[in-house]
């Protein structure tokens, strides 16, 4: 193990500045969110609600996508059933699999999710430019999947 750096303050590393990032973000779309009748909403839910289908999704799907444990997920889902923004359906390719499947408020919460985040999106854009934001998100998106590939105790990998 190497000592960390001096300087972390002045120059962050990736994990750092994409941990500003996201607890950032979050904070504002989550935020917004309260603002917009979705009050009883966390940023854990995200690891459900962010990669939801609007036709439902498994469980096991949304634990790959997510990058979290199926009984993470598990738990997540039970608040947000109780919540009122997801059930639990029966998956017509597969009688003996559930689809996690988003309610009318769970529908009303993508839309306005959505929405927030092409506003925070389109703020970035505007202060760096277009171009230099698609380069970006290109680029960060690479790292992202690089990254997912890494091992590490506790990931779940697609189609695992």
């Amino acid at each position: 193990m190497t000592a960390r750096r001096a300087d972390t303050v002045r120059d962050p590393d990736l994990g750092m500045l994409a941990a500003r990032v996201l607890f950032a973000f979050q904070r504002e779309l989550f935020t917004a969110l309260a603002a917009q009748g979705h009050p009883r909403l966390r940023p854990r839910h995200g690891a459900v609600l962010a990669y939801l289908d609007r036709d439902g999704t498994r469980a096991t799907t949304l634990a790959a996508r997510s990058g979290q444990h199926k009984q993470v997920i598990g738990t997540l889902v039970d608040e947000l059933v109780d919540l009122g923004y997801v059930e639990r359906r029966h998956d017509p390719g597969d009688r003996r699999a559930k689809l996690v499947v988003p309610t009318e408020s769970g529908l009303d919460m993508l839309d306005k999710s959505a929405a927030v985040i092409a506003t925070i999106d389109g703020r970035h854009a505007d202060r760096v430019g277009v171009a230099a934001w698609d380069a970006f998100m290109s680029v960060f998106r690479t790292i992202a999947d690089d990254q997912g590939q890494a091992p590490g105790p506790h990931v779940a990998r697609p189609g695992g």
